[in-house]
């Protein structure tokens, strides 16, 4: 006979797993739905059409997602190059150099500044960058700046997790063969992470590809391809919340924005599948 403990600990097991398997079953039916919307235009357009073509005209039947996704990826990458030395810089000064006071007081503040609501992040760089303040417009640079301050608490803490998985005797033995602290951090600590880095920034780019609110206040919106980083952009999050549910009496009008969808949904779910599998590397590394 089972005893009351072994099946107390038999039944948590098991409504831990179905909880797990919960999570997975619920991206998928996310997928698979978003798929089955997406079939009609898929039947009637080639991926090529409709990745590669710069013509969206929805009256015309012709949607062509090749801006949009530009426009994602233009913000994304420029959001990254100014987050990744911010994040990076200031987690090794919070694990390396930062007194523990300073430590102290800079994960709360880490954690509010990912816990701010995106739209907050709009409306700030609405004021401060594209029509007051610095006043830069509406463009690239404007939504990869507020995207960036939104993906460094993400990178910041990620990295900041893995400095610390550096074993304290391989950063002392730099120090003792006479390496100064810069010099151990920049060689062993920083080289040391280089694969949770990488994580770290995976995750970052995921968080920032899923971006709606506060991008599309400051990016312009405007259907073509940027050349620069002062022109206006159009991301897919963008389209999705501006154009769903309008115009829905133009066929496949509502099946080309959820396969918008469904491509930020598997690349997201990309991105965080391979920060995943870094990160347990890492952790393996210096298990």
């Amino acid at each position: 006979m089972i005893s009351k403990r072994r099946l107390a600990d038999l039944v948590s097991t098991r409504l831990m797993l179905a909880a797990t398997a919960l999570v997975g079953v619920t991206v998928l039916f996310i997928a698979v739905m978003l798929f089955l919307k997406a079939r009609p235009i898929l039947a009637t357009n080639s991926l090529g059409d409709l990745f590669l073509s710069s013509s969206w005209r929805p009256s015309r039947g012709e949607f062509g997602l090749f801006p949009f996704i530009m426009g994602t990826l233009w913000v994304t990458v420029l959001a990254g190059i100014i987050a990744l030395p911010v994040s990076i810089l200031g987690a090794l000064y919070i694990t390396e150099y930062a007194p523990p006071r300073v430590r102290a007081v800079a994960k709360p503040v880490v954690d509010v500044l990912a816990g701010i609501p995106p739209v907050v992040y709009g409306v700030w760089g609405l004021v401060a960058l594209s029509i007051g303040g610095i006043a830069i417009g509406f463009n690239v640079l404007s939504g990869s700046i507020v995207l960036a301050i939104m993906v460094i608490p993400v990178i910041l803490g990620v990295s900041e997790e893995v400095f610390r998985m550096v074993p304290q005797d391989v950063k002392e033995a730099s120090l003792a063969v006479g390496a100064t602290k810069w010099e151990t951090a920049r060689n062993v600590v920083i080289r040391s992470s280089l694969p949770g880095l990488a994580a770290a920034t995976i995750l970052g780019f995921s968080r920032a590809f899923g971006e709606t609110m506060a991008v599309l206040m400051v990016v312009g919106n405007i259907a073509r391809v940027p050349s620069s980083p002062l022109d206006p952009a159009y991301p897919l999050t963008a389209l999705i919340a501006n154009n769903y549910g309008e115009m829905m009496s133009i066929p496949l009008y509502d099946s080309a924005i959820l396969l918008a969808a469904l491509v930020l949904l598997l690349v997201v779910l990309f991105f965080n599948i391979a920060a995943r599998l870094v990160l347990i590397k890492v952790q393996q590394k210096w298990a």
